[in-house]
């Protein structure tokens, strides 16, 4: 019999209604946080970030501290998600990025040949105390509230690598990955390594759980997926499995290689908007939890569109082992912070146990 939540430990993230959800055990309510939720829709944090670049304000751990807190102080969301950007591994492994304003990550210089995957430095992680520090001070003010760690996946950090920025149609990297595939391979490799070394320093620091961003997956055919990249995100899974924290795995237009992406060893299969829970939970299969997926859109409309869309989503999520509740991909800019907090609330309205009618302090 599946245990339900502990009494005696009310204060423990790793007995937090998220955590449980991940491993498809019992909870009190359906935990719900936000992708993006720290960030642009956030005034608080447009202030706080005025006049500090991206990457520089990943790297201060006050920044990074403070900022992270921001939404759960607002919406009462379930978990807190680390402020970072999936290439700031590899900025700090020595690589000239920049991210920039309405563009998003740029690459001096692009990898376009073997010899430029061999002349990749590796991520050392004696350079990442900065976010031993954050992730320390954040477990400390979190409290019973669990913190989750990220990475970007290989193949999404190989795209920006490869293409030089954000791209459409990823035609370089295919072409890459077509034509060089031992190159290929020891790409992927590389950066397997980094994630799972960024991953690991915040594991070992205190985060609860962590999720592997593989923004760019659906671009890909199932067969290359499969062929060409599940491998590679299989050893980040490998290389953190020994700790007992959940991993969540996300990527976007990936419906079609769902089963895969769940193959790959996390305990959450993330879902973007386009495909509704209760089919993604027949093609992931009970063996692991979802998490999703309202679209980000319907944040924009009217109150009573996103009340029947929350309403929807939170049925069709009890198909699955476990449910997190989040959007099918980031909050957008324009998205009003009373309606996050409304979501959030919504969701824990609906979803509340019989067992325990006073909802839990947020």
């Amino acid at each position: 019999m599946t245990p339900a939540p502990d009494p005696a430990r009310p204060d423990l993230p790793s007995d937090s209604d998220l955590v449980r959800a991940a491993r498809g055990l019992p909870v009190s309510r359906t935990p719900v946080w936000f992708m993006r939720q720290a960030g642009r829709s956030l005034p608080e944090y447009r202030a706080l970030r005025a006049g500090t670049a991206m990457l520089e304000a990943c790297r201060d751990p006050d920044l990074v501290t403070e900022i992270t807190l921001q939404p759960v102080r607002r919406h009462g969301v379930d978990a807190a998600i680390l402020f970072s950007d999936i290439v700031l591994p590899l900025v700090v492994a020595g690589l000239d990025i920049e991210i920039k304003p309405g563009i998003g990550p740029v690459v001096a210089q692009p990898v376009r040949s073997v010899a430029d995957v061999d002349a990749l430095p590796l991520l050392d992680p004696s350079h990442l105390d900065f976010l031993t520090t954050a992730v320390r001070s954040l477990v400390q003010e979190l409290g019973p509230t669990p913190l989750i760690g990220f990475a970007g996946a290989p193949f999404t950090l190989a795209t920006y690598l490869i293409e030089g920025g954000p791209s459409k149609e990823h035609a370089r990297t295919k072409a890459f990955m077509y034509a060089e595939p031992a190159a290929w391979s020891r790409l992927m490799d590389r950066l397997a390594l980094s994630a799972a070394t960024f991953l690991k320093v915040q594991m070992d620091a205190g985060a609860s759980a962590v999720q592997l961003f593989d923004s760019w997956a659906g671009v890909l055919s199932a067969a290359d997926y499969e062929a060409r990249v599940l491998p590679y995100s299989r050893e980040v899974f490998e290389a953190i499995g020994s700790r007992d924290v959940p991993r969540i795995h996300f990527g976007v237009g990936t419906g079609e290689l769902l089963p895969l992406i769940g193959e790959a060893g996390a305990d959450v299969v993330g879902v973007d908007w386009r495909l509704p829970l209760d089919e993604a939970a027949r093609r992931v299969g009970h063996g692991r939890s979802l998490q999703g997926n309202l679209d980000p859109a319907v944040l924009l409309a009217d109150r009573a569109t996103v009340d029947r869309e929350v309403r929807r989503v939170v049925e069709q999520g009890r198909a699955a082992r476990g449910h997190i509740f989040n959007l099918g991909h980031g909050v957008l800019p324009d998205t009003d912070p009373g309606v996050l907090t409304h979501v959030a609330e919504l969701v824990h309205e609906l979803t509340l146990s019989p067992a325990d009618p006073t909802p839990p302090a947020t």
